[in-house]
């Protein structure tokens, strides 16, 4: 199955539509079919859910920003901190997470990782 994030105002996913792998052999293909059904009122782009070698970096959901420029779909920022990572297109805290085994939560207010009890 083929995945498409149809896409509002600023780039915004507004949804992500499946459709059948011989409605969608191509991008342009399963652009073509859904603007048969939907209109040609919006801006389509395939989405990948493959986590490696991913072409639009991460599969896109609701809310997700399209990034022309890097041909990205990007979550929105989780915390004012985070940094985006330039070739994962991931957000990223400005400390690194502890690798202890225990379960932490960011505080943005501290800039610290903190134990989660």
């Amino acid at each position: 199955m083929a995945h498409f994030a149809k896409l509002g105002p600023g780039d915004k996913v507004l949804e992500v539509i499946v459709v059948h792998d011989n409605e969608a052999p191509t991008e342009a293909a399963g652009i073509e079919f859904l603007e048969t059904i939907f209109g040609k009122g919006f801006v389509w782009k395939q989405t990948f859910k493959v986590n490696e070698n991913n072409p639009r970096k991460n599969f896109a959901g609701r809310g997700f920003h399209y990034d022309k420029a890097k041909d990205a779909f990007i979550r929105k920022r989780p915390f004012k901190t985070w940094v985006l990572n330039e070739s994962t297109c991931r957000w990223e805290a400005p400390v690194p997470k502890p690798d202890d085994g225990q379960e932490y939560s960011w505080n943005d207010s501290t800039g610290e990782w903190e134990v989660w009890n």
